[in-house]
């Protein structure tokens, strides 16, 4: 199940919401937790065993954490918090590395160790990091440990941010779990906030995906550097789109319950560097690797070695977190280098250049990343990039590249609008202004935003999430 679908948007959310308001505050997380696991297990059954599991074992080592730690004994706390890392890094391991590590293996012995591919349960890298934040923050005294197994498991699987993030850490929503705001004022402002990434998602990732999925079903061989870099931009534009309306309708769901998530994006394509980039792109992954990796491991101090050192451990983990393949390794790695070339290098240099030009810099390197981010292999993404450059495709322009930029131009430059805040600030301007006709407007705009999705989505079959294999 996913939020831009009619039977989440018609049936689902509409009966999860009308049991949830009616119910007394004490009975709310439990609504939350049943509705969450019915959430969950609509698309694989089984691998709910597999999140009750997570739930039960770190809500008993947040209690044990809590026990030692109170006795004074912090050498049992520190091996409780390292022993429940090691489950949770073992769970997440077998599930989404198990086959590439077989793979890998079987290309170097002299013979080969047969595996059944396992279906990657959904969600298990967001909340696999979420458990993480909790148990490792009670290590440090930042939280204290939850003592209702029903508030915990409200946490883990709360269904608005389970498959998509936001990545939640528990001291964002431990007060929130015990006492929030739920108001219809706030009911509003989530819908605007869901009605707003539903936009997204459905008029203009779709839209625009479909048009990047029938480019890369050409073939390389098929391509001229023209379409390539359509089929680059077009992808460049559908992820932003589709994980971003995604991200837009969790924090929506999330007002609507009471809950205030962190934003996830921060308009990232209007960054003037790869370090602007990853401050608006993805924020509670970045921040989470920041917090528990980066600066554990002694971030910045010790000189500037240990620093690029700790930035690449970093970088290399964030892409091994998105896939078990090697481009994703590569893609992490890529802009672990970048990242250090202008901290170290690059910075002063590129602040003297004008803004304009630091901003097509930016995107460039960031189309050259996304081609390793959708490419099946590190041969795929080098085919890719030779034919944007009019290397082993149909040379630099042909008549298919005129036609998927005639027929794509005016989605394309929607898509690159409001990727910007141009629009949605006059959005969010117009629906809090106190002219009652302005309000009107906006009131009118929005259902505008939700007939027109739900038409589409009556319509159209093509509907992915791609951060789902995630």
């Amino acid at each position: 199940m996913i939020f831009s679908s009619i039977f989440f948007i018609f049936v689902f959310l509409p009966i999860v919401l009308v049991i949830y308001y009616v119910m007394p505050f004490a009975g709310k997380n439990l609504v939350l937790l049943i509705s969450s696991l019915i959430f969950y297990a609509w698309g694989e059954p089984v691998y709910v065993v597999l999140m009750l599991l997570s739930i039960g074992i770190n809500f008993v080592s947040g209690l044990e954490l809590e026990t030692h730690i109170r006795a004074g004994n912090m050498e049992k706390a520190k091996t409780a918090c390292i022993v429940t890392a090691v489950i949770n890094f073992l769970i997440l391991g077998f599930y989404k590395y198990y086959g590439f590590l077989i793979e890998n293996l079987n290309t170097v012995l002299p013979f080969d160790i047969p595996y059944k591919e396992l279906a990657l349960p959904i969600g298990i890298s967001f909340y696999t990091f979420q458990t993480m934040s909790y148990v490792i923050d009670v290590y440090r005294g930042k939280v204290m440990a939850q003592h209702d197994p029903i508030a915990f498991g409200a946490y883990v699987s709360m269904f608005p941010q389970l498959i998509a993030g936001p990545i939640v850490r528990y001291s964002d929503v431990e007060r929130q779990l015990k006492k929030r705001t739920i108001s219809w004022e706030r009911f509003g402002e989530g819908s605007v906030w869901f009605l707003r990434g539903l936009g997204k998602k459905v008029l203009i990732a779709n839209n625009i995906g479909s048009i990047y999925e029938s480019i890369i079903s050409l073939g390389i061989p098929q391509m001229s550097a023209l379409t390539a870099w359509i089929g680059c931009f077009a992808y460049t534009m559908q992820i932003y789109f589709d994980f971003g309306g995604y991200s837009d309708m969790a924090v929506g769901l999330g007002k609507m319950l009471g809950f205030d998530f962190i934003r996830n994006f921060d308009y990232p394509y209007i960054s003037k560097s790869i370090t602007e980039f990853w401050r608006r792109w993805h924020i509670s992954l970045s921040s989470w690797f920041k917090e528990y990796v980066y600066i554990p491991l002694g971030g910045n101090r010790g000189g500037t070695p240990k620093a690029i050192r700790n930035l690449m451990i970093v970088w290399m983990l964030t892409g091994l977190w998105h896939g078990a393949a090697w481009n994703f390794i590569l893609w992490g790695l890529y802009y672990g280098i970048i990242l250090c070339l202008e901290k170290y290098v690059l910075g002063d240099v590129l602040e003297r250049f004008p803004q304009t030009a630091r901003h097509v810099y930016t995107i460039i390197l960031v189309m050259f990343g996304w081609v390793l981010f959708f490419s099946p292999s590190l041969g795929g993404a080098a085919s890719y990039l030779g034919a944007m450059f009019g290397i082993g495709g149909k040379g630099l322009i042909d008549m298919t590249g005129f036609y998927y930029l005639k027929s794509s131009l005016m989605l394309g430059i929607i898509a690159g609008i409001g990727s910007t805040p141009l629009v949605y600030r006059k959005f969010s301007e117009l629906i809090w202004r106190e002219e009652r006709y302005m309000q009107i407007v906006s009131v009118v705009m929005y259902a505008g935003i939700f007939l027109i999705s739900t038409a589409y989505l009556v319509n159209d079959t093509y509907n992915p999430f791609l951060y789902f294999r995630f």
